[in-house]
């Protein structure tokens, strides 16, 4: 009886260990994913935060970041926004938009600057921060649009259903 308690014992913790693991994957791609996007007329890929450990971090500590690539910030509501730069190494723009995916703002922002970039907007959802000059280059300036289509692919791509508002409205 002891032998078979011993076989049976193991199996048991093994089961219950692999289980858990199986219902806590929520997230399948993480936030160091790149996913397509869409602002105007221009594709990007970016890597979506959702976490507030995610969104603490950013874009901290890295060297570069490729052309057409970013980070896209979702709230669950409308606010007034506010970024820095501590810690972040690569000159980046900001875009804030509304919960209808239209670009309202962009801000330059300076590398290792702990000065708060504040939106001058109350109601703003999403934040995209890309290579400095990255909105201008590609002639995306305030009253474009984000494809919520394609946000909302992405946001259920990390586990996250997407707010009805900004996806419904155009």
């Amino acid at each position: 009886m002891r032998k078979l308690f011993c076989l049976i014992l193991p199996m048991f913790f093994l089961f219950a260990g692999c289980q858990k693991e199986a219902d806590t994957s929520v997230d399948p791609l993480g936030p160091e994913a790149w996913i397509a996007l869409k602002v105007g007329d221009v594709t990007l890929e970016a890597q979506i935060v959702l976490t507030q450990a995610e969104q603490r971090k950013g874009l901290m500590y890295r060297d570069s970041l490729g052309e057409n690539r970013g980070m896209l910030f979702p709230y669950d509501s409308p606010r007034q926004l506010a970024f820095w730069m501590a810690n972040t190494r690569i000159p980046l723009d900001i875009g804030f938009f509304d919960e209808t995916g239209l670009l309202c703002e962009v801000h330059r922002m300076v590398p290792f600057d702990t000065t708060r970039t504040v939106s001058r907007g109350k109601d703003l959802q999403y934040a995209l921060e890309m290579n400095s000059g990255w909105f201008a280059r590609n002639g995306l300036f305030p009253g474009v649009r984000m494809d919520m289509e394609l946000l909302a692919e992405a946001l259920r791509s990390r586990g996250k259903e997407p707010a009805e508002p900004g996806i419904t409205r155009q």
